[in-house]
Protein backbone atom coordinates (compact mmCIF):
# COMPACT_ATOMS: atom_id res chain seq x y z
CA UNK A 1 0.00 0.00 0.00
CA UNK A 2 2.73 2.52 0.80
CA UNK A 3 4.52 2.17 -2.33
CA UNK A 4 1.29 2.68 -4.13
CA UNK A 5 1.16 5.95 -2.34
CA UNK A 6 4.50 6.62 -2.66
CA UNK A 7 4.61 5.87 -7.08
CA UNK A 8 1.08 8.25 -6.96
CA UNK A 9 2.97 10.73 -5.32
CA UNK A 10 5.51 10.77 -7.67
CA UNK A 11 3.16 10.54 -10.68
CA UNK A 12 1.44 13.77 -9.82
CA UNK A 13 4.72 15.58 -8.98
CA UNK A 14 6.04 14.64 -12.56
CA UNK A 15 2.66 15.29 -14.20
CA UNK A 16 2.90 18.90 -12.47
CA UNK A 17 6.23 19.47 -13.15
CA UNK A 18 5.31 19.15 -16.66
CA UNK A 19 2.79 21.22 -16.76
CA UNK A 20 4.35 24.14 -15.65
CA UNK A 21 7.00 23.09 -18.36
CA UNK A 22 4.24 23.62 -20.97
CA UNK A 23 2.98 26.85 -19.66
CA UNK A 24 6.05 28.58 -19.29
CA UNK A 25 6.76 28.08 -22.96
CA UNK A 26 3.70 29.83 -23.81
CA UNK A 27 3.21 32.60 -21.68
CA UNK A 28 -0.04 33.61 -22.01
CA UNK A 29 -0.86 38.07 -23.57
CA UNK A 30 2.12 37.53 -25.79
CA UNK A 31 1.40 40.07 -28.86
CA UNK A 32 1.25 38.32 -32.12
CA UNK A 33 4.05 39.57 -34.31
CA UNK A 34 3.54 41.31 -37.35
CA UNK A 35 0.03 43.07 -38.56
CA UNK A 36 -3.07 41.82 -37.76
CA UNK A 37 -6.86 41.93 -38.83
CA UNK A 38 -7.45 43.44 -35.86
CA UNK A 39 -5.04 46.15 -36.55
CA UNK A 40 -6.52 46.71 -40.22
CA UNK A 41 -9.84 47.19 -38.99
CA UNK A 42 -9.21 49.70 -36.21
CA UNK A 43 -7.00 52.04 -38.62
CA UNK A 44 -10.42 51.31 -41.53
CA UNK A 45 -11.71 54.30 -40.37
CA UNK A 46 -14.19 54.00 -43.15
CA UNK A 47 -15.48 50.66 -42.78
CA UNK A 48 -14.38 50.05 -46.58
CA UNK A 49 -11.69 46.92 -46.50
CA UNK A 50 -8.75 49.07 -47.72
CA UNK A 51 -6.48 51.17 -46.03
CA UNK A 52 -5.50 55.40 -47.81
CA UNK A 53 -2.58 56.47 -46.94
CA UNK A 54 -3.92 58.84 -44.24
CA UNK A 55 -5.86 56.21 -42.67
CA UNK A 56 -2.28 53.85 -42.53
CA UNK A 57 -0.41 57.04 -40.85
CA UNK A 58 -2.98 58.29 -38.51
CA UNK A 59 -1.45 58.12 -35.02
CA UNK A 60 1.78 57.30 -36.13
CA UNK A 61 4.77 58.65 -34.09
CA UNK A 62 6.89 58.90 -37.21
CA UNK A 63 4.55 60.14 -39.82
CA UNK A 64 7.72 59.82 -42.91
CA UNK A 65 8.39 56.04 -41.42
CA UNK A 66 4.71 55.51 -41.85
CA UNK A 67 4.63 56.68 -45.19
CA UNK A 68 7.39 54.38 -46.51
CA UNK A 69 6.10 51.64 -45.06
CA UNK A 70 2.93 52.46 -46.56
CA UNK A 71 4.37 52.57 -50.08
CA UNK A 72 6.29 49.22 -49.47
CA UNK A 73 2.97 47.67 -48.59
CA UNK A 74 0.84 48.86 -51.43
CA UNK A 75 2.12 46.25 -53.75
CA UNK A 76 -0.15 46.79 -56.78
CA UNK A 77 0.30 50.90 -56.76
CA UNK A 78 -3.34 51.49 -56.67
CA UNK A 79 -3.04 54.35 -53.68
CA UNK A 80 -5.00 52.13 -50.90
CA UNK A 81 -3.86 49.34 -49.23
CA UNK A 82 -5.96 45.88 -48.99
CA UNK A 83 -6.39 43.93 -46.07
CA UNK A 84 -4.31 41.14 -47.80
CA UNK A 85 -1.77 43.60 -48.83
CA UNK A 86 -1.44 44.81 -45.07
CA UNK A 87 -1.61 41.31 -43.59
CA UNK A 88 1.07 40.06 -46.20
CA UNK A 89 4.60 39.84 -44.52
CA UNK A 90 6.98 42.03 -46.17
CA UNK A 91 11.10 41.13 -46.86
CA UNK A 92 12.98 41.68 -43.46
CA UNK A 93 15.29 44.21 -43.87
CA UNK A 94 18.98 43.63 -42.64
CA UNK A 95 20.56 45.85 -40.39
CA UNK A 96 23.53 47.65 -41.66
CA UNK A 97 26.89 47.31 -40.11
CA UNK A 98 28.17 50.32 -38.86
Amino acid sequence: MKITAVLFALLATASLSFAADEAAKKPEGDKPKGPTEAAFTKKDGNGDGKLTKEEFTKGAPDAAKAEKQFDRKDKDKSGDISKEEFLAAGPKKEKEAK
